[in-house]
């Protein structure tokens, strides 16, 4: 093995760290950032070793959360137009962003903080979502569902927008409306047929 490679975990490594980042996204919503570790680890299921091991700061952690929350909303692109017509499963997924969003600004600070020592913890993340929604757009206008002349940076910039007001239940209930106006903007106007 190449020197700097990472050896790939054993199933039962890969499964404890999995539950570890699930269990540390539950905590941090319930609880903020400052919650104990241990007590993640505790949720998790595992020793607090075996959460230091993995994780050996709170900022590996965060970053971790956040880079494994991108990757799940990014893999459920294909996911989701494998088991829906393409414009249902870009109403579905525009959801799922609406819950990385909520994610992510909650995280928000120690991500900045990550960030101001000259590890990025977004990395290519934005362009990670904009190849997502682009397979997404690309079945829907495939389908003749959606209008050909929106961008995933158009639609991108949109759904960032909304986002930001879905801090709340009753914020999130606001966004996914407007989610629905964007989504019924984007589609094809078919024309009357004349009797």
């Amino acid at each position: 093995m190449s020197e700097g490679a990472e050896r790939p975990l054993r199933a039962d490594a890969r499964r404890n760290r999995e539950k570890i980042l699930k269990a540390a996204v539950r905590m941090f919503a319930a609880e903020g950032l400052d919650t104990h570790l241990e007590r993640i680890a505790k949720e998790a299921g595992v020793g607090s070793a075996t959460l230091y091991r993995n994780f050996p700061t709170r900022e590996a952690l965060v970053e971790a959360v956040y880079r494994n929350e991108v990757a799940q909303l990014c893999d459920a692109a294909p996911e989701l137009l494998a088991t829906k017509p393409p414009f249902e499963a870009l109403r579905a997924w525009t959801r799922l962003f609406l819950d990385y969003v909520t994610t992510k600004y909650g995280m928000i600070d120690a991500l900045r903080a990550i960030a101001a020592t000259g590890n990025s913890p977004y990395g290519h993340s934005r362009e990670m979502i904009r190849a997502a929604l682009s397979i997404l757009m690309d079945a829907c206008v495939t389908a003749g569902t959606i209008r050909a002349d929106i961008t995933a940076a158009d639609l991108g910039a949109a759904l960032e927008g909304i986002a930001l007001t879905s801090a709340s239940p009753e914020q999130r209930q606001q966004a996914e409306r407007l989610l629905d106006l964007t989504l019924d903007g984007l589609t094809v106007v078919r024309p009357e047929v004349e009797r």
